[in-house]
């Protein structure tokens, strides 16, 4: 029996809840799994926001591609005394054979775009339905909570400081993974950089410091060891003292032909330490050591900082940011666009959906900069929908691409610094009116004519679907 800890593979079409399996065995009992679509979108934006980041893809492509029922998981569906033995035989032989058609991850989207689109018989469609929100939805929130940390920061670093507060071991490297993707320079969790390869950054928690009965002490054994990461946490008692006796001990490592890294404020008015730690290091030669902040920051707190002038030059941003502290959740929502050939549509009130295949395409203009989007239909054309922008656009891009088909992902699989590349170069040409911390612009995405007409022909014709 392998540890809890331990995620098997094999589980993977386990990760799911019931009425996936049930549904789909009803539609295996009524020979329902003609080709289908679910897209998945955000209904609206959390609070404050002006964007949202798409994260997740690469590893819930990597979790299709291995996504099958072994034995062992047959046997303990079986075990439960729903399921017929035919179902079972066929879950026995089924692979996820379907498309993936996503926007890459590090693209910037907006409420009612869909990021992924599964296009797939509709038994394989509806049993990864589960794994997809699970697997989107998080990595997407904390990299768009990330991304207001990176805005906030104007070019600081910042660390990703959250595993320790994280709801779980998977949380945790999702937000390594996903902090990064958004600009963020490092992490202190040591799986996500052998995983990942996210650059690693951490020196001493207060506990060592206390471990010695003279702060100086503990501060002269730490660089002797690690003299290339000494970077001193200087608040365990008195700040002011700690930063003094940091240059004590800077002035011990110049001798031996090494530079004090930096000093480190995790408690107390960061910005009126930070000024008094400048001063000090500053009066004793040490202009080139750094100060790093820490201790329940946000972007909002950032923000201050920097306002304030405070001369910090990077921060560790750790629960806020591994939680979303402000916006814990995302409204993500995957539905049946269309089955055996015919569009589909809920019209409930508050989730009215779109119906058919789509395509989102983003209109810039000719400095490079986005301004608009339309949610339009698969078989639109660029050059079909670039007159319904206003003003017409010199490029439409469009987002969705065809990632997966045949039980395996069809592009090269990008690094993480590929797609931590392509959304700073997005965020750039994203319009500052849309980033603001507080309150952002709503961006304008709407649909294309051949959309709002099939949605409003489907809703005056959803009346049959309840006679």
């Amino acid at each position: 029996m392998p540890i809890d800890l331990r995620f098997d593979p094999n589980e993977i079409p386990l990760l799911t809840d019931l009425y996936e399996l049930t549904m789909a065995a009803s539609y295996f009992a009524l020979g329902f799994n003609r080709p289908a679509c679910f897209g998945i979108s955000v209904r609206r934006l959390p609070a404050r926001r002006g964007f949202l980041v798409a994260a997740g893809l690469e590893r819930l492509l990597e979790a299709l591609e291995q996504f099958r029922f072994e034995p062992a998981i047959l046997d303990y569906l079986a075990s439960l005394k729903l399921f017929k033995s035919d179902f079972l035989d066929f879950l026995g032989n089924l692979r996820f054979m379907g498309e993936v058609h996503a926007m890459a991850e590090g693209t910037v989207f907006f409420a009612g775009e869909p990021i992924i689109e599964v296009r797939a018989p509709l038994i394989e469609a509806q049993l990864i339905e589960t794994l997809v929100i699970n697997q989107i939805g998080m990595a997407s929130l904390i990299a768009s909570k990330a991304a207001r940390s990176v805005i906030a920061a104007r070019g600081k670093r910042l660390v990703d400081f959250g595993l320790r507060r994280s709801q779980g071991e998977a949380a945790g490297l999702i937000a390594a993974r996903s902090s990064y993707l958004a600009g963020f320079d490092g992490t202190s969790n040591v799986l996500a950089g052998r995983r990942y390869g996210i650059p690693l950054y951490g020196t001493m928690a207060h506990s060592y410091i206390m471990a010695h009965d003279r702060e100086r002490d503990a501060f002269e054994h730490f660089v002797q060891d690690f003299p290339k990461l000494s970077t001193l946490l200087v608040d365990t008692y008195d700040t002011v003292r700690g930063v003094r006796n940091a240059v004590i001990v800077a002035e011990q490592m110049r001798r031996q032909g090494f530079e004090l890294e930096g000093v480190r404020l995790d408690s107390g008015d960061l910005a009126d330490l930070s000024l008094k730690a400048r001063a000090i290091l500053d009066g004793n030669g040490l202009k080139n050591t750094s100060i790093f902040a820490s201790g329940n920051l946000n972007e909002y707190k950032i923000h201050d900082l920097i306002t304030r002038n405070a001369p910090i030059d990077a921060f560790g941003v750790g629960t806020e940011m591994v939680v979303s502290g402000d916006a814990p959740s995302l409204d993500l929502a995957y539905k049946l666009n269309e089955y055996d050939g015919i569009p589909r549509i809920k019209t409930s009130e508050g989730k009215l959906t779109l119906p058919g295949k789509k395509q989102v395409f983003r209109a810039i203009d000719a400095d490079g900069r986005f301004y608009a989007d339309l949610i339009g239909l698969a078989g639109e054309t660029a050059s079909l929908v670039a007159p319904q922008f206003n003003p017409i656009p010199s490029e439409v891009a469009k987002l969705l691409s065809l990632q997966f088909s045949g039980g395996r992902r069809l592009m090269p699989r990008p690094t993480l610094a590929e797609s931590r590349e392509r959304f700073l170069s997005t965020l750039e040409r994203l319009d500052p009116r849309y980033k603001e911390l507080e309150q952002p612009g709503t961006y304008p995405a709407r649909y294309t004519s051949a959309l709002s007409a099939m949605q409003n022909e489907l809703k005056q014709r959803a009346e049959k679907y309840q006679e």
